[in-house]
């Protein structure tokens, strides 16, 4: 549960940096929403782009995979999302590098921005996050099964029990007689005085 609480406060964390990074500096000045999404594969330009069309698509695309990933707490989304920032941001800086020829760090401004390190940084923190998510917990649900064997000859107790759907209907056992062995009737001739005459005093 801690884990969790962790590692979705460092997603959330990431995520932020990451979807705030395109309002700041990137390269000399220049704002990362002023990059098109599309120079990344056609190569960088000097006209700016709207902010819909600009690098903070793709992070605002990695953003929301990572709440989802907190709300669901899949390690596995906040990870894809922390691959995404650190992807395009790499992906950016070559090919910038490939326009400016080279790449340069300094503090007067000029060269690579804090909102690089922004985005790196978001990235960073989405993939911590995802390390220290425990993720849901598995609950295995064990049926019960009874291993006594069943009774296959009368006992004490009386008859086996009868299974209702596989032997049948459920039979009552029936009380033992009191005296043992069940008394059986027998059949009396009764008189006729037409065949046996009067009957005979003693």
């Amino acid at each position: 549960m801690i884990r969790n609480v962790i590692g979705s406060v460092l997603a959330l964390t990431g995520a932020t940096a990451a979807v705030w990074s395109p309002f700041r500096a990137w390269y000399d000045g220049r704002h990362g929403r002023d990059y098109a999404i599309d120079e990344l594969f056609t190569g960088i330009t000097d006209a700016k782009s709207e902010v819909i069309g600009s690098i903070l698509l793709p992070f605002a695309f990695a953003a929301l995979v990572a709440v989802l990933g907190v709300v669901l707490r899949s390690r596995l989304l906040v990870a894809l999302a922390g691959l995404v920032v650190l992807g395009f941001t790499i992906f950016w800086m070559v090919r910038v590098g490939q326009a400016e020829g080279s790449l340069v760090i300094s503090g007067d401004g000029t060269g690579l921005g804090d909102g690089v390190a922004n985005a790196f940084g978001g990235g960073v923190l989405l993939l911590l996050g995802a390390l220290v998510m425990s993720g849901r917990t598995r609950t295995h649900r064990v049926d019960r099964v009874d291993h006594e064997p069943r009774p296959t000859h009368p006992t004490l107790d009386g008859p086996p029990p009868v299974d209702d759907v596989t032997d049948g209907p459920r039979q009552q056992p029936q009380a033992p007689t009191p005296y043992g062995a069940p008394t059986q009737p027998y059949d009396v001739p009764a008189w006729d005085p037409d065949r046996d005459g009067p009957p005979q005093q003693r």
